[in-house]
């Protein structure tokens, strides 16, 4: 499989979005940029601080009318993508780690993380392409950005019980799985497990100063992590159909059933 775009080795892109300087959040944007730049050029995305705008409109349309994946791809072919975006697919397209932290606002990223996917990861340069072999998307495992990790870091007011599996709440890697699986993997991005910090309104200072730690530790170790979660499109789990093959988990309907067999 040829990559569509080579990242530069050792490049990480940490994309972060939170609006308050200060917060638990900006704590440990400082604390785990610093200790992952010791293995990796780090490059950051800072979403409030650059005034990103993540309402797709006229100026990624360049006048043209018609369906907006097919307008996005033309912009993308003719360079006619606004200049943030073009500097943000610059980013994305030099790392080969990309490190998304947030925290959980109506048990989904905020609205600016959510914009940034919908202006940045356009038809032709996240995916678009057929596989000439076997005539099918590059899509979920195989898509325009294969190669690269991510590492999703999440705060979370709830406790682990209540984002559990049988939390009130819902397990937080279903809440997820759009960010993980439909957005990542549907662009060939591997993810890594998440990385949640439980009780973020509470921890006080002797929980910030674990949760530091437990992050920088996390990221010393990172590149010994497997990443390839889920099941790829291209490997015939879905032959057929976009439904998992009937003869896989019968029975089962979770999300659970897209994870790869050494996970599933």
């Amino acid at each position: 499989m040829t990559l569509t775009h080579t990242p530069e080795p050792g490049t990480a892109l940490w994309l972060y979005a939170h609006p308050l300087r200060g917060s638990l959040n900006d704590h440990l944007f400082q604390a785990g940029t610093e200790a992952l730049s010791e293995q990796y050029t780090v490059l950051t995305s800072d979403l409030h601080a650059q005034r990103f705008d993540p309402v797709l409109g006229d100026r990624d349309f360049g006048g043209r009318t018609g369906s907006i994946v097919q307008i996005t791809a033309d912009a993308y072919r003719r360079g006619e993508h606004a200049a943030d975006v073009r500097e943000e697919q610059a980013k994305l397209a030099a790392a080969e780690l990309l490190v998304i932290q947030f925290p959980l606002w109506w048990y989904g990223p905020p609205a600016i993380l959510k914009g940034w996917f919908d202006r940045v990861l356009t038809n032709e340069f996240a995916y678009g392409d057929v596989d000439s072999v076997l005539g099918i998307p590059r899509r979920y495992g195989d898509g325009q950005l294969a190669g690269r990790r991510a590492l999703v870091i999440v705060t979370v007011g709830e406790d682990a019980r209540s984002l559990g599996t049988r939390g009130i709440s819902g397990d937080i890697d279903s809440l997820l799985f759009p960010l993980t699986h439909g957005t990542l993997w549907y662009t060939g991005v591997g993810s890594f497990d998440l990385h949640v910090i439980y009780d973020a309104d509470s921890l006080g200072s002797e929980g910030l100063q674990q949760e530091t730690e437990r992050l920088r530790d996390r990221l010393k170790a990172i590149d010994s992590e497997p990443a390839d979660r889920f099941r790829r499109l291209a490997d015939g789990d879905y032959h057929g159909t976009r439904a998992l093959r009937e003869d896989i988990h019968p029975g089962r309907t979770d999300l659970g059933i897209h994870l790869s067999e050494a996970l599933g």
